[in-house]
Formats: C-alpha cells, structure tokens, sequence
C-alpha cells in the first residue's frame, strides 16, 4: 500500500498518494491551468505536500490569463530568436490584455517580421512544447544565462539587492532564482530563459487565441540611460472568440481615439513647437472645454465652495514644506535660478491654498471653509506615456480643498462623494465603482499608525454609505493620506479613474494650519483634497472617446446646422437661426454653393446634433424638417415647435 497524505483542495480534505502533482489532483477539470497552494501561484507540476491548501485557478481567472500571457510571451521568445539568433532577451511580462517582451536586435521589427515569428509561434504551439521548472543557484543562472548580458543583469541585481530587478518581476522575483526549460517530447530543450513563473502546462494551451500586435522602442528597465530595446507586443486569450471580442474592442477603441477625433472635428492639437504633451484648444474643442468649466464653477459655487486663484510658479521651499518635492522632484519640471532662489513650475495647488487659509486668522465657525479654482499645473512625463489629453505635461485641475474640524470630516466626504457623482451623472458618465487607496509598506507614507487608521475608517465608512461597489487598493495612496477614487466605465466598457477625495492630517501639520475653537483653544484642521474631472483635459479626452465624439447637445461645439435646399431658402433658415441664438443656442446657416447633400454629409461628420433643412414647403409653412445624427429625419415641424425641442434637450442634457 503507497504511502498517503492528506491536502484540501478548495477547502475540502482529500487524501492522495505521496508524489501527487496538482495537475493529477485536478485532473477533472482541463480549465484549470495552475495552482493556489498556501496563497502562492504553482505550476501544475507542483509536488503536492501534507497539509498544503490548494486551490485550482482557471485559465479564465485573472491569475490563469496572466499565466496563459505570460507563458504565450515566452513562445514568441523563442520565436524571435528562432529567426534572429543574435536577439537578446529582456524581459517578458503580462500586462493587462496581453504581454509583452523586449528583445536587442539589430534593427527595429518589422510588419512582416511579426507576421513569421506569429507563425513559428504556431509551430510551437502544435509541438506541446512541456515548460519545465528548476531551481538554480546565482552561479548556476550566470552559467546558463552567459549569452544573456540583460539576464546576467537581474541577477546581479537580484545578488545586490535581495529581491526584484525594476520591472522585471516576472523574471525575478524575491526568493530562490528559477529557470523554466521549453522541452520538446524527445527531451531537449528548445529554449530556456531565467523566470519565476508559474507557467502552463504546454505551449499547446496558448494555442487557443493569441496575436502579435505591433512593436515599439522601450528603454531597458525604463530608464533613458540605458539601451533602447525592441519590444513586441501581443494578446492571448483562452479561446479564439475571446479573442475575437477583444480585437473588436480595439477597434472600437480604435474608431473612438480622441486624438484622431480631435483632429477630424477640429477640437484641440499638439504642437511640435510648443512641446510634448501640452495641448492647445481650437475654437470647437474651446467651447465644449468652456462649457465643462462653466458647469463645474457653478456647481461648485453652488455647493459652498470660494473661487481662489494661484500662480503657476513658486520657490521650492513651498513645496519643501508641504512634503512633496522629495517625492515628486523627478516628475516635476527642472527648477528655474531667479533672484538666489530656486522657483519650480507648480505640479500641484494644495500648499498655494493652505497659505491663503492661514493668511489670516480662522474661527470654528468658518468651517467647513472650502476652496476651489481651475488650477494651471505642470509634471514632467516620460515621452513614453505621454498620450493625448489622457497624459499631458501642462493640465488644468478643477482642484478644490475643504477645511473642516476632525468631527466635520466624515459628512464633508459624503457631501463630495455626492457632489462628484452627481457630476459624473451630468456628463453621461453612470456605470461607475469606488477604489479605496491605503498605505502601503514604504517609507514615502508619513503620519502615525493611528492617524492613517482614523482616515481610512472615515473614508471606507462614507464609500460603502453610498451603495457602491468598493474595490481595495492597497499601498496606492498619496504620501500624505488615504484617498477614494471613482472609476468609470465608458459606453465601451473600459475604466478609467476620474474624480478623487483624499484625507489629508500631514499637510495641516506641515503649514501649521489652525483654528480658533468654541472654547478659545487652537486646533488643527482636516484637509480635505477633491477634483471633480481629476484635469480638464483628462475628461475632455475620456468624454470624446465615450460619445465617439458626438458630444450631446450641451456640449456640442456647433449644436444645430441650418441647411436649405436652395439659395431661396437661406433667408427662412437665418430667421430660425436668430430664435436659436436669442435662446443661447450655438448655431450656423451653410449658406456654401455646394449641393444640399454634400452638406449634410458634411456637417453629419461632424456629429452635429441637429440639422435643420428647409426646402420651399418649409419656407411657406414656417416650419423645418429635423434631420438627426442617426439619419432618421422628421418632417415639417413648426418652427417655434423646433425651437422648443432643441432648447429643451439642451437644457435637459440629453443625448440625441
């Protein structure tokens, strides 16, 4: 009789012979692609031990499609180097959808070179390739790895530090270093590379839905001092109709790009003259950006807040102060030497609004005291993530910031939980759930264990008030304190952070902030950090992508087109022009030689909500007929009627 042990599997004890694998205990279910045992991800070869909890994760779980990426990332690896012998590897993580992985090679990919290693990808795939793990010393992984110079890299970093190169957690994590051998069925090995894994069972489980996508330049471990490598990117996903969907998305996303759309409806640009990554608005793209400042000004006056103003620079001590330059220095544009003193571009407007709050002195019955502007702010990106209005380098925060008593903390985050959705709402933005950022393990988080406990109790206590989903994220909060974030989904699904609410007991502290009590005594007061779009220009770009740029008819640059049939009918249609514009309606006559359908051709891709055209009947019945952004078309409508119609869906900021 073989020797037995008792593991649970899901919860369950089951008892198996010594030597099990996990693959063997979840046997039943072919979904299953690796193991959870005792928390820790383990390939399906795992050597099962007494005791051990383990849990079978499905290919389709987060955890089984990072393992199917990153395993698919290791094919095309070996792909590579099958047609270009002399590309040395990099690293090859999953990212969210896919992987990638960095190669040195002569010459940038081309087009036709993903195409042939996409298909000697197949060819590995079909070869169920089995990835087998060992365990190897540093001097064995140096041995192993010596054509390798960005491999021998990490593990001298890894020998230096005691754990994870930069950006190469996927290849070397904390703990015992791992080698993961591609072996084909008679037993030799046809690629090897320096990884901690897990993986698949075999190149076969890739098979199901993966494509190579595009290739780019990256900086070896992100730094610009270091090499340039190239990178290839792909997808992978369990069957071929998710891959499918997901190529789908793309294109849709694709379609949606705000910065094609910006392009194709005049509404903002990117000047090489004036730098990466800082924009400017053309004449359309400034009225719906007008519009969004309009609404969040009232709004914000509306509820409570004083509209304050700041300037663009400042000296460094202000930012020394309030405990940001040591952290942020890297991100914010080089100091300028004026008159002895450093001055920096601001990157951020809370320590300019903590010196107007104690500009003078403040009473208990000031309070709550809640400051807002539209705050001009200046970070220094990498050239490589800046993206369209998604990424500047010069952005506009609707930043404001409330100074309450400990006591007024909780409902004030209420009141601004419901002042930003209620705004989300406003700008069709409805599906939506709340991210919690605490404190996380490094020595960046200021303020003691007690007060980051109180904050972070006030802030979950008012999220979860509000019915909403609320998803962890721990060690993503600022320096100085926890903070909610929303996250939108947009009409395609995909999320985006928007408006935050941060709890702020450093900075007080840091400027020396007070209030004068009920009882005569000073005390300090809570600050309280919340933008409503996050940045102007972030929620410009995320608005264009979620209506594909057929704003709705509040926002929309050019609300109505008048279009008549013949140069007769131009007069009937500047007359309802001039009712529009009476009612505060943005609104154009086309008055061109051109014919009337190139005109509405025209102004339809330009996505305006309303077109008006007019013919004789129309012109002798004082009416117009409607025709809409779907091509749907309503006839002989009363022109008053008309008029009617299109001030109420401005006004109810509808979408049409």
């Amino acid at each position: 009789m073989s020797a037995q042990l008792t593991v649970h599997r899901s919860g369950e004890p089951v008892v198996v012979a010594v030597g099990t694998t996990a693959a063997q205990l979840f046997a039943d279910d072919r979904d299953v692609v690796v193991a959870r045992v005792d928390g820790e991800l383990r390939d399906l070869s795992h050597v099962l031990a007494d005791g051990e909890e383990v849990e079978g994760v499905l290919i389709s779980s987060e955890d089984g499609l990072a393992v199917l990426r990153h395993s698919t990332a290791h094919v095309m690896a070996q792909a590579v180097q099958q047609h270009f012998p002399e590309a040395k590897l990099g690293i090859g993580p999953p990212i969210r959808d896919g992987f990638y992985f960095d190669f040195d090679v002569e010459r940038p990919f081309t087009p036709e070179d993903l195409k042939t290693v996409e298909k000697t990808m197949q060819r590995i795939v079909k070869e169920a390739q089995r990835f087998e793990r060992r365990v190897v010393t540093d001097d064995e992984a140096r041995a192993e790895m010596a054509d390798e110079p960005y491999k021998l890299e990490l593990i001298g970093l890894k020998s230096s530090a005691g754990d994870a190169a930069d950006g190469a957690d996927a290849e070397v994590g904390a703990g015992e270093l791992t080698v993961y051998d591609n072996v084909r069925r008679d037993g030799t090995v046809a690629f090897r590379d320096l990884c901690r894994g897990p993986h698949l069972p075999t190149t076969r489980l890739s098979g199901n839905g993966y494509s190579l996508l595009r290739s780019a330049a990256a900086y070896w471990r992100g730094s610009e001092k270091n090499p340039q490598l190239q990178r290839i990117y792909g997808t992978a996903w369990p069957t071929k109709d998710e891959l499918k969907a997901y190529q789908e998305r793309v294109a849709e996303a694709e379609r949606r790009d705000h910065r094609r759309l910006g392009a194709e409806l005049d509404l903002f640009s990117f000047p090489d003259e004036i730098g990466s990554g800082l924009v400017v608005f053309h004449p359309k793209g400034g009225v719906v950006k007008r519009e969004m400042e309009d609404y969040v000004r009232r709004r914000h006056i509306e509820e409570g807040f004083d509209y304050v103003g700041t300037p663009h620079i400042s000296k460094g001590q202000l930012f020394e102060t309030s405990g940001h330059l040591p952290y942020y220095e890297d991100t914010m544009f080089p100091a300028m030497e004026l008159e002895s003193s450093k001055y920096y571009l601001k990157a951020m407007n809370c320590p300019m609004h903590n010196l107007i709050f104690r500009s003078r002195g403040r009473s208990y019955r000031e309070l709550p005291l809640r400051f807002f502007e539209f705050g001009s702010v200046y970070r220094y990106e990498k050239s490589g993530v800046v993206h369209g209005l998604t990424r500047v380098r010069g952005l506009t925060q609707d930043d404001s910031h409330s100074y309450v008593t400990t006591e007024q903390a909780p409902s004030e985050i209420r009141h601004l939980l419901d002042f930003v959705l209620g705004l989300l709402r406003d700008f069709g933005l409805d599906d939506y759930y709340l991210e919690l950022s605490t404190r996380g393990d490094s020595e960046k988080f200021i303020g003691s264990d007690e007060e980051w406990a109180q904050a972070t109790a006030v802030l979950e206590a008012a999220a979860l008030e509000t019915g909403l989903e609320l998803v962890p994220d721990p060690g993503g909060a600022a320096f100085y304190g926890p903070k909610i974030s929303v996250q939108a989904r947009d009409a395609i699904g995909r999320t985006w952070q928007m408006s935050t609410i941060q709890y702020d007991f450093n900075q007080p502290a840091r400027f020396g902030l007070e209030y004068t009590s009920a009882d005569g005594s000073k005390q300090q007061p809570v600050m309280i950090h919340s933008a409503k779009f996050g940045s102007i220009e972030r929620f410009f770009g995320v608005l264009t992508e979620h209506y594909a740029g057929a704003f709705p008819p509040w926002l929309a640059p050019v609300q109505v087109v008048g279009i008549p049939v013949a140069d007769a009918h131009v007069d009937h249609l500047q007359a309802v022009a001039a009712q529009l514009k009476a009612r505060g309606i943005r609104v154009e006559v086309d008055a061109a030689d051109d014919r009337m359908p190139k005109k509405i051709r025209t102004w339809t891709k330009q996505k305006v909500p309303f077109l008006l055209i007019a013919g004789e009947e129309d012109a002798a019945n004082g009416a117009v007929s409607f025709r809409l952004r779907d091509g749907s078309q309503d006839n002989g409508i009363p022109v008053d009627e008309a008029v009617e119609r299109i001030v109420d869906a401005v006004q109810r900021r509808v979408q049409v």
